[in-house]
């Protein structure tokens, strides 16, 4: 399995209740840590493509910067609306964070 995987980062990497975005390529995606709970997402909102990664984060939710979108960091969906963002599989094992290589083509 370590071998379809790509290291991202360390859990130290991202401080609790807050989000931290990584890059891989050319793309670039969210990490957030909630209580233990590890979630990826695309770092841009797809409203106006406002660094989620800076967004406030309430409950399980992120608020877009930009505009005060809200999305829900489990499933990617927006609330009050039907916009979405990407959410990925995020892999622990010890300290490091893994997803899967390829995960944006």
């Amino acid at each position: 399995m370590k071998d379809k995987m790509i290291k991202v980062g360390k859990i130290s990497d991202v401080p609790e209740g807050e989000g931290r975005v990584f890059r891989l390529g050319r793309s670039e995606i969210a990490i957030f840590r909630l209580d233990s709970a590890i979630f990826v997402v695309d770092n841009k909102c797809p409203h106006k493509s406002g660094p989620l990664a800076d967004g406030i984060v309430a409950g399980d939710e992120v608020i877009c910067p930009l505009h005060g979108h809200r999305f829900n960091l489990k499933t990617g969906l927006s609330v009050g609306d039907d916009e979405r963002i990407n959410t990925y599989p995020v892999f622990v094992e010890g300290e490091d964070l893994f997803i899967e290589d390829g995960f944006a083509e």
